[in-house]
């Protein structure tokens, strides 16, 4: 069998292969360093030794290496959700206000120059504003009126912190109150209050049905009676004249007797009387 007879590397031969492995990775360094890409939704901040020297849009960008650093901020729509804000009605009732904001970065080299990054400029730029005017409108309305004018609190919050907030480098494009939690005494409260309402509400609909209803029986009754007073009247008319032509007119009462008679001779008779209708005296000539 053969030897094979191993002599370990040189000093030299191991400092070559280190130097070409570090040769190597600067090299991949430089490669991959000297370039960066910007998604559509942010913009880069471009940094020289520190120092802010321009913003790039969406795409594939080339900087120095060791030389240049990039920061991304987002450009697209954000929404933040504040809870629990404490606040007081002008009536002084205590409330939790929940509302939600969204904004957009309107300038991406303001917000790192004076804050850093966007969660530095919305806890800075935003939050206190926020709570501010949480606390400044909610406070112009009475509870009961914040519940029913909720879409004027909400336009009334809005504009306050959309002024407070306008010129910055943050746009703000809505804020929305998306609920109001009063105490537990206070809402059961309005609703004993709220059903208090209802019922006399109710009540006074029945008054006004049953006013509607007497006031029909009241209209019915007095055309009945006027009815009957006409019929009344014709009645008597009629009896009126019917006496009158009675008296102008003795042989129409014979008349209207003959017109009724069946022409059948009563079966009895009084002694001493006539056969009615029949005149058996003769007729008086004239001479």
């Amino acid at each position: 069998m053969r030897e094979v007879n191993y002599s370990p590397p040189s000093s030299s031969s191991v400092f070559r292969l280190g130097i070409g492995l570090l040769g190597g990775l600067v090299v991949a360094y430089v490669l991959f360093g000297s370039w960066y890409q910007v998604d559509q939704g942010e913009r880069a901040i471009v940094l020289r030794f520190g120092e802010l020297v321009g913003e790039a849009g969406p795409g594939l960008h080339f900087k120095l290496p060791w030389v240049d650093a990039v920061r991304k901020i987002t450009v697209q729509n954000q929404n933040k959700q504040y809870r629990n804000l404490e606040a007081y009605s002008r009536d002084q009732q205590p409330a939790n206000i929940t509302v939600s904001v969204t904004y957009v970065v309107a300038d991406p080299s303001m917000v790192y120059t004076q804050y850093g990054d966007l969660d530095g400029a919305v806890m800075r730029l935003i939050d206190p504003r926020l709570t501010a005017g949480v606390k400044t409108i909610f406070g112009q309305y009475d509870a009961v009126r914040a519940i029913q004018e909720r879409a004027a609190l909400n336009t009334d919050f809005d504009a306050a912190v959309t002024t407070a907030i306008d010129g910055g480098p943050i746009n703000i494009i809505s804020v929305q109150i998306e609920n109001i939690d009063f105490s537990d005494a206070y809402e059961q409260s309005v609703e004993q209050r709220m059903l208090a309402q209802v019922e006399i509400q109710r009540r006074e609909q029945n008054l006004r049905t049953t006013e509607v209803e007497a006031q029909i029986a009241r209209t019915k009754a007095e055309g009945e009676a006027e009815a009957i007073r006409l019929r009344g009247e014709a009645e008597a008319a009629a009896i009126r004249a019917r006496a009158d032509a009675l008296r102008a007119n003795a042989d129409l009462v014979q008349l209207q007797a003959v017109e009724k008679w069946d022409g059948k001779l009563p079966t009895t008779m009084v002694p001493s009387t006539a056969l009615p209708f029949i005149d058996l005296q003769p007729a008086t000539r004239n001479q």
